[in-house]
């Protein structure tokens, strides 16, 4: 009933009244008074509907982010546990399994290990539009000179936007990683301080990816220690 008086623009019942011109000024008043309190009645049932979906809303990503935590508290422990094989071929299969759950996790698309022309592919992982090729590497000792050589050699026969990652959990010799840089760096060199960046949270798997990249596009340098990351 309120509404359709709010609609209300003339009133032919109160002409012909010899105060008719007052009786329509207060009825006009009464109506704009009316529908001023009906506006600010549906805006207040608008703001508490905002109110309410934006406390839903908060719950909901408050929700998302503690089962984040949950999960890479697990691959944290996980991990924990596949480094107790370190060296062996079962860890290094388990460090394989391990790495592609991460990629899950930070939402990177990915595929698993395969065989391209007779060699075995680690997988890859595809970050802002690059391919990355990808060579896990979960031995006791550090990754040499001939590792680099056989991912470059896995890379350098791809298409133009491909390029490689390495995580050596155990490092890189100093002649690894300068064989691995140079001015067309097609190679990217991480090992277990990027890893445990990730875990801790510092940053996304993207975000270390591209980080180094930088690094490599600017200095040719195919590896940046974390403890230079600005």
């Amino acid at each position: 009933m309120a509404d359709a008086l709010i609609q209300q623009e003339s009133f032919p019942d109160l002409v012909g009244w010899e105060d008719s011109v007052q009786k329509i000024a207060s009825a006009t008043a009464a109506v704009a008074a009316l529908r001023n309190y009906r506006e600010t009645q549906r805006a207040e049932v608008v703001s508490e509907k905002e109110k309410a979906e934006a406390r839903e809303r908060a719950a909901k990503i408050g929700a998302e982010i503690k089962a984040r935590k949950v999960d890479l508290a697990k691959l944290d422990t996980d991990l924990g546990e596949i480094a107790k094989g370190l060296g062996t071929k079962e860890a290094g299969y388990a460090f394989q399994d391990w790495f592609y759950r991460l990629a899950d996790f930070f939402e990177v698309e990915n595929r698993k290990p395969y065989v391209s022309d007779g060699r075995q592919i680690d997988g890859s992982i595809t970050v802002e539009g690059t391919t990355y090729l990808v060579e896990l590497k979960f031995t006791g000792t550090q990754s040499d000179a001939t590792d680099i050589d056989s991912l470059h050699k896995k890379v350098s026969g791809k298409a133009d936007n491909t390029m490689g990652v390495m995580f050596s959990i155990s490092g890189y010799s100093s002649v690894a990683i300068k064989e691995a840089s140079g001015p067309k760096c097609l190679l990217l060199l991480f090992d277990h301080a990027h890893i445990y960046m990730l875990l801790n949270g510092v940053c996304s798997l993207q975000e270390l990816v591209g980080r180094v990249r930088r690094h490599a596009s600017q200095t040719g340098e195919a590896y940046l220690e974390p403890r230079h990351f600005s």
